[in-house]
């Protein structure tokens, strides 16, 4: 299907699709959460609804806007600010319709302040529509890209494609870091804290902010110091706690010689992540990690309980997180870098992250 300057086949095309079927899912997480605080169902489902239809509207408008004004921008600091700015306009329309909604039909929340009528469906809505038009940009790159390699490539423009491909590996891990059940989690359990721990919503809502701003600043700078890659791993990691309570017990521990090294932006959370989604938390999951030099080289070494199954242990890599990161430190560290994922006696998983020199930059 050809590309035009008006990316008039992004609506009618796959792209419509996927579109609805990511906001009814949206809105089906948001419909539980509703009728929770209306306990009344049919306000749930109007205003569900409602927000299901604004969502796919405003997003197909941006989308529209984007093709026309954007059309052969490339995602950068600039043109994020623009995507933060207009997913902030939209999610206020939003909020301003179901406010309005909600006092047509007199579907009033006793005790609701504030936080709970403009803060939190704000950044609720703002985040998804940043995601939104993030993938919307990644989406488009990556049908042009698929568009070039169909051409016969020059050695001058192998080189390009070998950037653009650099380029295109930090955009899709900037994607996966924004994890659409991760985020849908921490803000219903941000949610479900509000009425009655509202000082705790606050604490979860200030690590969210916290790790979103870390993970989207790789556009801008794709590598950081190890003090502020472990600061955002902990805010991760506090949010999966708040979400798991006393299941799930952390301890990070970070050499204070390693802490002004670089290394890339959201480097160490998927091997969090992997430990956090896959290890035993039928008791109490026990997780560590400790950040150290090994001579010259840096180390992370991540232990968590529970048991590696055998079909783990015959691929190269574990879940699309962990060859992802494989791919980073091939891009990164090229010939210099040492991954390992193991059992070891005593019913824990230990993940062990070696990289040797100066970090390689993809930009």
């Amino acid at each position: 299907m050809p590309i035009t300057a008006s990316g008039a086949w992004w609506y009618p095309g796959s792209f419509a699709r996927i579109q609805i079927a990511g906001w009814g899912l949206f809105t089906l997480v948001d419909l539980v959460n509703r009728q929770i605080t209306y306990q009344d169902i049919t306000a749930a489902l109007a205003m569900s609804g409602l927000a299901f239809l604004l969502l796919v509207g405003l997003s197909t408008v941006l989308g529209r806007i984007y093709d026309g004004a954007f059309a052969g921008a490339v995602l950068g600091p600039r043109i994020f600010g623009v995507l933060v700015l207009f997913s902030s306009a939209a999610s206020a329309l939003v909020v301003a319709a179901t406010m309005l909604a909600r006092q047509l039909f007199d579907w009033a929340i006793p005790d609701w302040g504030a936080l709970e009528e403009i803060a939190l469906p704000f950044t609720h809505y703002a985040v998804a529509l940043t995601g939104w038009s993030l993938l919307f940009f990644w989406l488009r790159a990556d049908r042009q890209r698929q568009a070039a390699h169909g051409a016969a490539l020059t050695a001058e423009t192998q080189m390009l494609a070998a950037k653009a491909e650099a380029l295109a590996a930090e955009i899709q891990q900037l994607r996966l870091q924004i994890n659409p059940h991760f985020l849908f989690n921490a803000l219903n359990g941000i949610a479900e804290e509000v009425p009655e721990h509202p000082e705790a919503a606050l604490a979860m809502l200030r690590d969210l902010t916290d790790y979103l701003r870390h993970v989207l600043a790789g556009i801008r700078t794709p590598v950081v110091p190890v003090e502020e890659e472990v600061a955002a791993l902990l805010a991760y990691l506090r949010i999966q706690q708040a979400r798991f309570g006393g299941r799930l017990r952390v301890r990070v521990e970070m050499e204070p010689a390693v802490a002004g090294r670089r290394i890339p932006n959201s480097l160490l959370q998927p091997l969090a992540e992997n430990a956090v989604e896959h290890g035993d938390r039928s008791q109490v999951l026990e997780l560590a990690v400790h950040v150290a030099l090994e001579g010259e080289a840096l180390r992370v070494d991540i232990l968590n309980t529970g048991r590696l199954e055998p079909a783990h242990r015959l691929r190269a890599g574990h879940g699309l997180g962990l060859a992802n990161l494989r791919r980073r430190l091939d891009v990164h560290y090229p010939g210099r870098h040492g991954f390992d994922l193991r059992e070891v006696e005593g019913g824990q998983v230990v993940a062990t992250l070696r990289i040797e020199g100066e970090v390689c930059s993809a930009s």
